[in-house]
């Protein structure tokens, strides 16, 4: 039968067969690929340290393994609270993120078969520090992971001109005890007694005169 077909239909027919055959496999996405752009869609801890204490206010991603419907974004409400599906409040504030996992584990076990939760916090709020004196901007602002004086300062917008840069100092209520801890910023800013910058903690007030 092709001895008889003329050329030209020949080529017609032989055409899609190979336009099929050239096309490169590195053009279809890989599964290396794909898991990368799940991987890239995780939500972002705002904090690296395995024993934060979650506060009112802060906000975590709750990740319940195949089970989209129960996980989401939750802010931790003024009460200390989150709301969930099928557990409705759940007490948040005062647990770290691993105990919260192990708790909403238990809880959503009597529901779920062998439920794999993460707790994540994406956005910390509750840890805050007050700055007060002669600064750009006085008031409360959210105390971030390893904060120091030098860096709570330039938050505030820095000294004003009739700030006493030698006299700052942070009160710091500990163990039923107040200490103050000085901190001179001309010194600090010149390399000298750098260990007067400490990391500051929540409820820390820095002062300056």
């Amino acid at each position: 039968m092709f001895e008889r077909m003329p050329i030209w239909a020949l080529t017609l027919l032989l055409t899609p067969l190979s336009a099929h055959a050239q096309q490169s496999p590195s053009s279809l996405p890989t599964p290396s690929a794909a898991a990368e752009g799940v991987a890239s869609a995780s939500p972002k801890s705002a904090t690296d340290d395995p024993n934060y204490v979650i506060g009112p206010q802060d906000v975590l991603d709750i990740s319940v393994w195949k089970e989209p419907e129960l996980s989401r974004p939750v802010p931790v409400r003024p009460d200390g609270k989150i709301s969930l599906p099928l557990l409705n409040d759940v007490q948040a504030a005062g647990l770290t993120p691993s105990r919260l996992t192990a708790q909403l584990t238990t809880s959503l076990g009597k529901f779920v078969t062998s439920p794999q939760v993460t707790v994540i916090v994406t956005q910390v709020s509750s840890q805050r520090i007050y700055i007060l004196g002669e600064v750009s901007r006085a008031g409360a602002f959210v105390l971030l992971p390893g904060m120091t004086i030098l860096q709570a300062l330039a938050n505030a917008g820095g000294l004003t001109q009739f700030a006493n840069s030698k006299k700052i100092y942070v009160m710091r209520q500990e163990g039923g005890k107040q200490e103050k801890f000085f901190f001179n910023y001309k010194d600090v800013i010149a390399g000298r007694r750098t260990d007067q910058n400490i990391v500051l903690k929540s409820g820390d007030t820095v002062y300056v005169p």
